[in-house]
C-alpha cells in the first residue's frame, strides 16, 4: 500500500534517518516505537507528507486516504461537539449534494432512452452504493457510538467545542478520524488523554479495523493489543519485527546476544588470521599462505552489531523529612463546578509511606481532588494536611503550562532556588538536555522533552508527599521503566492519578476508585483491583442466573404437578394457558412500547441531522435530556423483552403435552 524506499534525513549534527526502507500493508497494525527524540513522529510526517526527507523518497497510491492525530494541535472552536463530530461525513454530505443535483437534472429530462439518461441513472447508482457502503443510514448512530465510546455523554452532545479541556479536544479530533475510516490511521500517543475504559474501547476498534494502523504509543498493554508488528528506530536505523511489542523486546536482546556472539567469535578468527599474516609475511616459504589469507580478510563480510541507543534519564527523588502519620484526612469534601457536581461527600485518609493510585474515568474527580488536596482549588468539607508535610505535584497538563517563551535553563533557573547553573546544567543533562538544547525554546520541544522538563522542576526541591497526574503520559519505555524504579525507591507518600495499567502493577497498594461523585477503597494492588472488579462483574451475571435458575424450577415444579393425571392434569394445562396468555400480553405491550420509543429516537436522530440547528441554545440541553431517556428506556425494553422471550420458550419446552 504505502512504500518507504531509502529515506535519510538529518537535522543539526544528528542522523535520524540513515536510509531505511519498509512496507506498510492493508492490513497492518504496526507499532512504531523508539527513545523520544529518535523520530518517531518525524516519521509519521514523512509518510503524511508534512516533512520531506533529505534523500529517498514515500510512494502511497492516489486516492489513498489517510488519517493523522498529532500529539499537539490548534483547534477551530465554533461547532457544537455533536456538529464538529459530522464535520468527519463532509464525503457524505458532498455526495448527497450530488445525489440531489443529479436526481434533479432527472427531472427536467425526457429523453428516457438516451445514453446521457442511462448515464446519469448509472451515476447515481454508484453514489448511492457508495453511500450504502459509508453507512449514510446511520451517522447519527455512529457518531453517538464513537463519542460514547471515548467517554463523551449525550449531556456533552450541545456543548461548544471551545468548553472542553485540551485533552477532551484530542478525544473529538480522534473521534472525526475514527469516523472517517480512512485507509491508514496515523496516531502519535493516542491513549494520553483517555481512560482506562476507553482506551479498552479503542484497543477493541483497532483490533478490528478495517485498514492499516501505524501507532506510537509508551503504553506496552495497549501495543500488544492492538499491534502485530514492531519497528524500533535507533540511531538511524529501523529494525522491523512481525510480533507484537513485548515479543519484540524479547526477540531483539536474543538477535543482539547471537550477533554479539557471531562477532566475538569472527574478532578472534580475525584476530588469528592477522597474527599469521604478520608473523609470517616475509618468510618466502609462507608466502602464497600469507597471500591467501590477505585475500580472504579483503572478502570477508564483516559481522555488524545492533548498535543500541542506551541514553536514559536519571532519576532519584531528593530525601525529605519525616512527616505525620496522617498525612491527609478529608471528610465530606464535596465540590461542584456550576451545576456540575463532581465529587459528594468524599472522605478518606493516607497514611505516611502509603502508595495510593486514583483511578476510574475522566471526568469522575481525580484530577479535582488532587488539585483540592495540593490547594489550588475550594471546596466544601474539611481536608486536613499532616504535620509537616511538603508537596510536590506533577499536573496532568504540566507541559501545557510552561512558559513557552523562555528556554530550557531559563525555566529550570526560575523554578529553581539553587545558585549555581552548574548544578542545574548537570541535572539538565541527566535528563537528556544536552548542552545545545538547554538553549531551546520551550515552544518547539517534544511533547517527551516538556514531560522530562516537567519532572526536572518536581525534584528541584525534597517533598514527602508526591501527587502525579498522568506522569507518563509522553515518556519513551526506557524512562517511564526508570521513573518507575525511582518512584519504588521513594521513601514518602505518593497518590498516583494514571491509566497505565503497566506502570501502575507493582507500585501501589491501595487503589480508590472514583465513580459517580463517589469514591471506593480496594486494598491491594492494580492487579488485584481489575481481578475483584472482573469478579464484582460475574457475580453479577451469577444473580441473573440464579433468578433465571429459581424460575425454571417453578416451571419444572409445576410440570410435576400436571403430569400426574386426571383432575391435576386438567388444572395443570389451565395454568399453562393462563401462563401462556400472561406473557403473550406483556410481550405484545413491550413490543409496542419498543416500536414507539424506536419512532421518537428515530425522529429525533433526523432532527440531529438537520444542518440548520447547531444546539446552542439553553433548550437544547431539555432536547438531549429527553433523547438519553428515550435511549436507555429502549434500551431496558429490549432486554425486558428478551427476558420475556427466554421465559415463554422455557414455559413451553417444559409442558410440551400441553401444546395444542
Amino acid at each position: 500500500m504505502i512504500s518507504i524506499n531509502h529515506v535519510s534525513l538529518g537535522f543539526s549534527k544528528k542522523l535520524l534517518f540513515d536510509d531505511i526502507s519498509f512496507l506498510i500493508s492493508p492490513r497492518d497494525r504496526i507499532g512504531l516505537v523508539g527513545n523520544n527524540g529518535a523520530g518517531k513522529t518525524t516519521l509519521l510526517k514523512i509518510i503524511l507528507g508534512l516533512q520531506s526527507p533529505d534523500s529517498g523518497n514515500v510512494e502511497k497510491p492516489a486516492k489513498i486516504t489517510i488519517g493523522y492525530l498529532p500529539q499537539q494541535m490548534k483547534h477551530v472552536d465554533n461547532k457544537s461537539l455533536f456538529n464538529e463530530a459530522r464535520t468527519a461525513f463532509s464525503s457524505l454530505i458532498e455526495l448527497k449534494a450530488q445525489a440531489a443535483h443529479l436526481h434533479s437534472d432527472l427531472e427536467n429530462r425526457q429523453d428516457f432512452h438516451s445514453r446521457d439518461y442511462m448515464d446519469i441513472i448509472s451515476a447515481i447508482s454508484e453514489i448511492n452504493a457508495r453511500l450504502e457502503m459509508l453507512g449514510e443510514s446511520t451517522v447519527n448512530e455512529q457518531i453517538e457510538k464513537t463519542l460514547s465510546g471515548l467517554g463523551f455523554n449525550p449531556f456533552d452532545f450541545t456543548k461548544q467545542t471551545r468548553q472542553f479541556s485540551g485533552g477532551w479536544r484530542m478525544r473529538i479530533e480522534l473521534a472525526k478520524i475514527l469516523l472517517q475510516k480512512p485507509d491508514l490511521l496515523l496516531l502519535d500517543e493516542p491513549t494520553n488523554h483517555l481512560d482506562i475504559e476507553s482506551i479498552q474501547w479503542l484497543e477493541q476498534l483497532l483490533s478490528t479495523y478495517n485498514g492499516a494502523v501505524v501507532l506510537i504509543s509508551h503504553d506496552r498493554a495497549f501495543l500488544d493489543n492492538v499491534t502485530s508488528r514492531t519497528i524500533e528506530i535507533s540511531l538511524g536505523n529501523i529494525y522491523d519485527y512481525k510480533v507484537p511489542y513485548s515479543k519484540f523486546t524479547i526477540l531483539r536482546e536474543e538477535r543482539r546476544a547471537q550477533q554479539l556472539a557471531a562477532y566475538k567469535n569472527q574478532q578472534r578468527q580475525i584476530a588469528d588470521i592477522e597474527r599469521f599474516i604478520e608473523r609470517f609475511r616475509y618468510k618466502n616459504t609462507k608466502a602464497i599462505q600469507v597471500q591467501s589469507r590477505i585475500k580472504y580478510l579483503e572478502k570477508l563480510e564483516r559481522i555488524e552489531v545492533d548498535e543500541f541507543d542506551n541514553s536514559s534519564i536519571r532519576i532519584r527523588f531528593p530525601a525529605a523529612p519525616r512527616s505525620g502519620n496522617i498525612v491527609i484526612e478529608a471528610n465530606h469534601i464535596t465540590k461542584s463546578f456550576g451545576e456540575k457536581n463532581v465529587l459528594e461527600n468524599v472522605s478518606f485518609a493516607v497514611r505516611r509511606g502509603e502508595r495510593v493510585a486514583f483511578v476510574g474515568k475522566n471526568g469522575e474527580g481525580k484530577t479535582t481532588l488532587s488539585r483540592i488536596i495540593t490547594g489550588e482549588l475550594d471546596f466544601n468539607g474539611e481536608l486536613k494536611i499532616g504535620h509537616n508535610v511538603t508537596t510536590g505535584y506533577f499536573a496532568q497538563n504540566q507541559d501545557e503550562i510552561l512558559n513557552e517563551d523562555l528556554t530550557v535553563l531559563e525555566m529550570i533557573d526560575s523554578a529553581s532556588s539553587w545558585e549555581s547553573r552548574t548544578a542545574l546544567r548537570s541535572i539538565l543533562g541527566a535528563f537528556l538536555f544536552g548542552d545545545e538544547d538547554v538553549d531551546k525554546k520551550v515552544k518547539v520541544l517534544s511533547g517527551g522533552e516538556r514531560s522530562r522538563l516537567a519532572l526536572i522542576k518536581l525534584l528541584l526541591e525534597p517533598a514527602n508527599l508526591l501527587i502525579l497526574d498522568e506522569p507518563t503520559n509522553h515518556l519513551d519505555m526506557r524512562s517511564k521503566d526508570i521513573l518507575k524504579t525511582a518512584l519504588e525507591d521513594y521513601a514518602g507518600t505518593m497518590i498516583l492519578v494514571s491509566h497505565d495499567r503497566q506502570f501502575l502493577d507493582g507500585l501501589v497498594e491501595t487503589v480508590y476508585e472514583f465513580k459517580d461523585h463517589k469514591i471506593k477503597k480496594y486494598i491491594g494492588g492494580i492487579s488485584d483491583f481489575l481481578e475483584k472488579k472482573k469478579i464484582d462483574s460475574l457475580r453479577q451475571l451469577e444473580i441473573k442466573q440464579e433468578v433465571f435458575s429459581n424460575h425454571t424450577d417453578r416451571v419444572a415444579n409445576s410440570k410435576t404437578v400436571s403430569v400426574s393425571g386426571g383432575k391435576e392434569d386438567y388444572f395443570g394445562k389451565k395454568e399453562f394457558h393462563k401462563q401462556l396468555r400472561r406473557l403473550a400480553k406483556k410481550i405484545s405491550e413491550c413490543e409496542e412500547s419498543i416500536e414507539r420509543l424506536e419512532k421518537q429516537v428515530s425522529e429525533m436522530d433526523e432532527m440531529f441531522a438537520s444542518e440548520s440547528n447547531n444546539y446552542a441554545d439553553p433548550e437544547s440541553q431539555k432536547i438531549f435530556t429527553h433523547y438519553a431517556r428515550h435511549k436507555e428506556e429502549l434500551e431496558n425494553r429490549m432486554k425486558e423483552w428478551e427476558h420475556l422471550q427466554t421465559e415463554l420458550t422455557g414455559l413451553k419446552n417444559n409442558n410440551l403435552e400441553y401444546l395444542d
